[in-house]
């Protein structure tokens, strides 16, 4: 699967993209057949002030894309999140298809 991690307005250190990369490549072992995603990593202010970090994740699937947006104090629990997020839709659709 092709990840793709964007960042608005600061950059991610290495660590974090590798933190990103595992959590997603995790998903492969629920549906092999994810394309590719998108990784947005932004931070959400009150004025001045960070007030959350925001991911969003968008993955393709064959027929469908799957959105997963959250936020939370850290961009690792975002992510965490997005990813459970995504766990759940990818079972919903399995689900479908075998009935």
């Amino acid at each position: 699967m092709k990840i793709q991690i964007q960042t608005v307005h600061f950059d991610a250190d290495q660590s974090l993209k590798e933190f990103i990369t595992k959590k997603m490549n995790k998903l492969e072992t629920f549906y092999d057949r994810i394309i590719d995603s998108d990784v947005v990593l932004s931070m959400e202010q009150l004025n001045t002030k960070v007030k959350d970090k925001v991911v969003l994740i968008k993955a393709n699937i064959p027929g469908s894309t799957l959105i997963a947006k959250e936020k939370s104090k850290k961009f690792e629990e975002s992510i965490d999140l997005a990813v459970d997020s995504l766990k759940r839709q990818i079972e919903k659709i399995k689900t479908k298809k075998q009935e």
